[in-house]
């Protein structure tokens, strides 16, 4: 059968037409992408996608969205938008519906991907384990976690918001960038380190601690300045992006007792390159007395260009199958 496939960031909302048979998804066209801040509401978003598709969309719908599933209204992270989950069938036009936080569609897609959709890391260069917690970390507009219980055949999917736990330096200049976000903020949670605005805010944080003037204020210029290498300043705080983002992974991996660990979210993909070659893996694993444990865990990172869409479909197939 047909149905649509939505995963719902801060930034972006992407739309696809998945299929899927015995529980399975078995094929996803080309997926959309629409600015969210350019529509005023899931709805409309939604007949966008209708109009670009250019015939009747099904009557099924996997949706992902960047918030907790719980309440009468979702109020996403960083995106205004309101979704009210009872209403959802009547304002989108479908029957059946699997509604499903952003980063657990993130976790149905890292169990039912293909190995050539896995790139290794750091760790072990093995499989994922068939048996255990597998963590999923991803940095995108905001910082996304989840974890799956594989036991005895099954994949169990546990959502999380483990991004918004607390920021944790581990040296003085993390500490200098804290003490200047605490000023900003009332609370600093990983999420503003490690994620999309994070950079800036550690690019903003290097050039207090360097007595220099914000060269750059635009999170993306920041981030294309980094990557290119043009920028200095910009470098470092992506170096310092990816120290921070291997603390955490391995934090999460402490939690969660993981077996493995998958790094995820449109940034992850985006510095896929860059992460063998910086200080995340020595980060990931400088758990002192854990060390070696944190050795012994392989960590890989999702290359599926849309695992948003994937996973949300995945979820459906594996609610409306049985």
């Amino acid at each position: 059968m047909e149905l649509v496939t939505a995963d719902i960031g801060g930034s972006h909302a992407r739309f696809a037409v998945a299929n899927v048979e015995g529980g399975r998804v078995t094929g996803l066209s080309e997926a959309v992408t629409l600015r969210t801040v350019e529509h005023a509401s899931l709805p409309i978003a939604w007949a966008t996608f209708g109009q670009h598709l250019g015939r009747p969309l099904p009557r099924a719908a996997a949706i992902a969205v960047a918030c907790p599933i719980a309440g009468e209204m979702l109020k996403l992270t960083n995106n205004p938008w309101i979704i009210r989950p009872a209403m959802i069938g009547t304002r989108l036009g479908v029957d059946r519906i699997t509604l499903i936080n952003d980063f657990g569609a993130i976790a149905h897609a890292v169990v039912r991907v293909g190995p050539e959709h896995m790139r290794h890391l750091c760790g072990p260069d093995v499989p994922l384990p068939e048996q255990g917690v597998i963590s999923i970390v991803g940095p995108g507009s905001g910082l996304g976690v989840a974890h799956v219980l594989r036991r005895d055949g099954h994949a169990h999917v546990i959502e999380c918001e483990g991004g918004h736990i607390d920021f944790a330096p581990v040296d003085e200049i993390e500490d200098l960038i804290l003490a200047r976000l605490r000023k900003r903020y009332r609370r600093v949670s990983a999420e503003r380190v490690v994620s999309g605005s994070g950079l800036a805010n550690i690019y903003e944080g290097l050039a207090a601690i360097e007595g220099r003037a914000v060269q750059i204020s635009d999170d993306k210029a920041i981030w294309t300045a980094a990557l290119s290498g043009e920028d200095s300043l910009a470098l470092a705080a992506l170096d310092r992006f990816c120290l921070v983002l291997g603390s955490v992974a391995g934090n999460i991996a402490l939690a969660h007792g993981a077996n493995a660990v998958v790094i995820a979210g449109g940034l992850g993909l985006r510095i896929a390159d860059l992460l063998p070659r910086s200080g995340f893996c020595s980060r990931f694993i400088a758990k002192g007395r854990f060390e070696r444990m944190l050795s012994a865990i392989p960590v890989k990172i999702i290359t599926h260009p849309q695992p948003g869409l994937f996973g949300a479909a995945a979820a459906f197939a594996e609610e409306h199958g049985r």
